[in-house]
Formats: structure tokens, sequence, C-alpha cells
């Protein structure tokens, strides 16, 4: 895939038009386009979306619309190659801005996996099945194929591990520590069989001893946004509402995640908050744009950030009213711009690490 920039006429348009020219768009190509918005974007973006959720929901829902040839996926890279796998082959996927990644994701690359798999295998043997949470690149998943492996979602990450060690007996996770680790615990992992595994170092940084002994093996890497909640935030909030209820994402410090509440996946928060009575109270641990969002759609609860001063997914941020106009005026020309297309053999092999999660979930 080639960068497109984006010019610079885009940013010189007004509001309104930038508005008026997406709503033009969807009218003209109708059900040929499906947007689809993730539960991080920010309002003016997501007001257009066809369909919002997480990544793999949204993945799903779009490859269910047979109609539509065009899908434009506001959220981050590895979102619109989920898409791509997922989709038919008259479908196609791209990203209003090729800059709008995922730290998190970029923490692993397929050669340091290959590598430290090769590591891991020279001490464990066949004794490791992988998984990567959907967090993640293609080669990734698709290497999780592969290798008789397995994606996750943060809703589903217990019971694919706990599908795991019905394989074998070490599991190596990666590229959310934090998932895993909390994760691990909720399987009954204690906190000691599991060691944090750094590729930047040989055999992780540890000894074959330790190796041995490990029943998981956790990637250093974290979201940088989920990482930034402390236990002191929580104290803090606690003591100014003492009736408060905490929930957080588990990409959160284990820590955190202690303290909480209740931790859950996004579509679980939001589950909880839309369930819960008129006048609960809730701090909640995960993206800005979403914390703000469920405040406002629900104005009969207390709906606060654990950190009113946190940062946004900046990688999220990315996409932009502007870059969405520009998107789709090109599809008016059968003009794909920031064409997302996974190889045809990591397709392959990411679809039946997908495909695998999925049958394990139903």
């Amino acid at each position: 895939m080639v960068f497109q920039p984006i010019p610079k006429k885009y940013y010189e348009l007004s509001e309104i038009e930038l508005y008026e020219r997406i709503r033009g768009v969807k009218q003209t190509l109708g059900e040929r386009l499906v947007i689809l918005g993730h539960h991080y974007q920010r309002d003016e973006v997501i007001q257009f979306a066809d369909f919002r959720g997480d990544s793999l929901r949204l993945s799903q829902l779009a490859a269910g619309q047979p109609n539509a040839d065009y899908i434009v996926f506001c959220g981050v890279h590895f979102m619109a190659e989920t898409a791509d796998i997922l989709s038919a082959p008259h479908q196609k996927v791209c990203l209003p801005d090729l800059n709008a990644g995922c730290h998190m994701a970029d923490m692993a690359d397929l050669d340091s996996v290959e590598d430290s798999w090769e590591e891991l295998t020279e001490v464990c043997g066949e004794s490791i099945v992988p998984i990567t949470y959907i967090n993640s690149a293609a080669d990734l998943k698709a290497f999780c194929g592969a290798h008789g492996g397995v994606v996750c979602t943060s809703s589903n990450a217990p019971s694919i591990m706990g599908w795991a060690f019905t394989q074998k007996e070490k599991v190596f996770f990666f590229p959310d520590e934090h998932l895993g680790r909390n994760t691990g615990v909720k399987h009954g992992i204690p906190v000691e069989e599991m060691i944090l595994w750094d590729p930047q170092l040989d055999l992780g940084g540890h000894t074959p001893e330790e190796i041995e002994n490990a029943r998981i093996f956790l990637w250093k890497g974290n979201c940088p946004v989920h990482q930034l909640f402390t236990v002191n935030q929580i104290h803090r909030i606690r003591k100014q509402i003492p009736d408060i209820q905490v929930i957080v994402h588990p990409e959160c410090r284990r820590e955190v995640v202690e303290l909480a509440d209740i931790d859950g996946s996004t579509a679980f928060i939001i589950r909880t908050i839309e369930a819960a009575p008129a006048g609960s109270k809730w701090a909640v641990g995960t993206e800005l744009h979403l914390v703000r969002r469920l405040a406002k759609e629900h104005p009969d609860k207390l709906i606060i950030s654990v950190d009113p001063n946190m940062c946004l997914c900046t990688t999220m941020n990315r996409i932009d009213v502007p870059h969405v106009a520009w998107t789709l005026e090109n599809l008016l020309d059968d003009e794909v711009v920031n064409h997302i297309v996974v190889t045809e053999e990591d397709a392959k092999w990411a679809k039946i690490a997908l495909d695998r999660m999925l049958d394990l979930s139903n």
C-alpha cells in the first residue's frame, strides 16, 4: 500500500461544507458504501458511521453487507487489515489516514516474534501455544494460525486462554502484557508463573530454568492510554465520591484492575453502564472519547473518567473529518485512497487463527 497525502484544500473547507460533502457521497453511493466507526473515534467522525463498535465486530458487520463495494474504516491500521481479511473479494477496504496506527500493535513485529519463538521452543520444545491479541498486525495473526495458535479479543481472552491450556502446557501471549497477565490471573495462573518477555534481550531476559518453570510468557508491550491509569487516581475518586463504582479495561495494569470494582472489554463497559440504574455513579478507565460519549448519552448517570486529564488515543485521533471527506469523494471515481490489502498468504493463515477464535467463542 502507498501512503497518499490529503490535499490541503480539504482543510480549507468549513465544517458545514465537509459535512455536506460527506452526506452527499453517502447518499450517492448508498449500499455500495459502509463506514465503520470504532468506539474510541472522535464524535464528529463517528456521527457518519453506519456501524460503531470494537474492531472485530465492525469487520464482521462490514463483511455481512454483500452490497457494499467500499469499506471505510474509521479506526486504526490493524482494524482495517482485519476487515480486509474477513471481507468478500469484491470489497475494498481503506483507512482515511495511514498514519492512524496503534502503538501497542507496533510493539510487536513479525521478525521479533519469530526470533522469540525460536528461543522459546529451543528451551521448551513443542509445549507452547501462541496467542495474539486482535490489536496486532495481520502477519502476527498469520503467525498464530500457522503455529496452531489463535487470536483473542479483550472479551474472549479468558476462554481462549482456557482453550490454549487444554492444548499445551504454556502460552506465549502478545503484544499486550497487561491483558495477558490479567487474563492469566482470571484463569487461575499465579503471577509468579508468568514472566515478562523482553524481545530486545537474549532469552527475553531470563534464564532457561525461569523459562522452563513459567506457564505464560508475556510480551513486553502495552496500550499507552490504558496503562496510564493508576491506583492513586482510583483512591482519589473514591475519596471524593465514596459510592462511585470503578470499571476499567483489562488493558490496564494489574494493580488497577485489582482495585477496580469491575473490569471488562469496551463492549462490556458500554453494556454495563447502559444497564445500570439511573442515579448510579461510574468512574471509567478507558479512552476518553468513549467516556465522554457515554456521559452524553446517559445524562441520568454520573459518568467520569478515572483520569479526567488523560490523553486521547492519538493515533485514532488522526482520522478527522477532512480525511473522511477526501476518502469518500475519491470513491465516487472508484479511486480507493490508502487501500488496505493483506497478502494472500497472510490472509489465509490469519483467517485460520480468527476462525479458530470464532469457533471457540460460539
